[in-house]
């Protein structure tokens, strides 16, 4: 049980494996305005930086659970590095369907929700493990503006235009569900620059150390149309953001 290589291999040098820089992790933790000792579930935690950063700086504490083997190891030596081992755990698993034993104040799935086949059901996954009044987090694409046409959608790594809604339609979603949405942090070009470039010096990394690897004619396929192709239609169509929700 682990992630595709191709998706390591990309991601492998990121402590945020989504478009927020570290200060915009920091300034939505400290937006939530919750006390320390606030308990965590984060689902595809990846490498843990949003967990271990908040349990040192706001004194949450909590779990992740992450099915990257790699992402995992990184995100135990990360709390370690930090020096918050003690208050935070990260399980090697599959997030979808996980529910943690004790509910939890803040439940988080930020950019996998995948695992529950889509907003509606991470939303539904999420809120089993929250306790009453509590808050949940759910990261999500968005179309900054509608792709003119289908191959623009999948430049952009969509299977089509359907896939994203534009974002007063993702916030009207959320409504719908029966959530209130009392926060959010979006990525903006500058933080999705940070996320996608550091991706390419990673896939250079990797095929100067790994020429004969049986992935590597695909890693050096994707380094070469990757930097163009975000550039034309990524980097204008989509968006995304972190949205705190509360049940109505």
């Amino acid at each position: 049980m682990d992630l595709p290589r191709i998706f390591t291999i990309r991601e492998s040098g990121h402590r945020i494996h989504n478009p927020l820089t570290p200060d915009k992790l920091a300034a939505l933790g400290a937006s939530l305005r919750l006390p320390a000792g606030t308990r965590v579930l984060d689902l595809a935690s990846g490498s843990g930086e949003m967990l271990c950063t908040w349990a040192r700086d706001l004194g949450f504490t909590g779990t992740g659970v992450d099915i990257s083997t790699l992402f995992t190891q990184q995100a135990r030596a990360r709390a370690a590095e930090l020096g918050v081992a003690d208050r935070v755990e990260f399980v090697h698993g599959d997030a979808a369907g996980h529910v943690a034993e004790q509910p939890v104040d803040l439940a988080a799935c930020v950019g996998a929700t995948w695992i529950g086949n889509g907003v509606a059901g991470t939303a539904e996954l999420l809120d089993r493990s929250l306790r009453p009044g509590g808050l949940m987090l759910v990261g999500e694409p968005f179309w900054r503006q509608t792709p003119p046409d289908e191959e623009t959608a999948k430049a952009c790594h969509a299977t089509s235009v359907a896939d994203f809604l534009l974002l007063p339609e993702l916030i009207g979603q959320f409504q719908h569900l029966g959530y209130d949405v009392v926060e959010m942090m979006l990525a903006d070009q500058d933080s999705w620059d940070r996320y996608a470039a550091a991706q390419w010096l990673s896939m250079h990394r990797w095929l100067d150390r790994n020429p004969d690897d049986e992935l590597a004619p695909v890693v050096r396929e994707e380094l070469t149309t990757e930097p163009a192709r975000y550039a034309r239609c990524g980097r204008e169509y989509l968006g995304w953001g972190v949205f705190a929700l509360m049940k109505r």
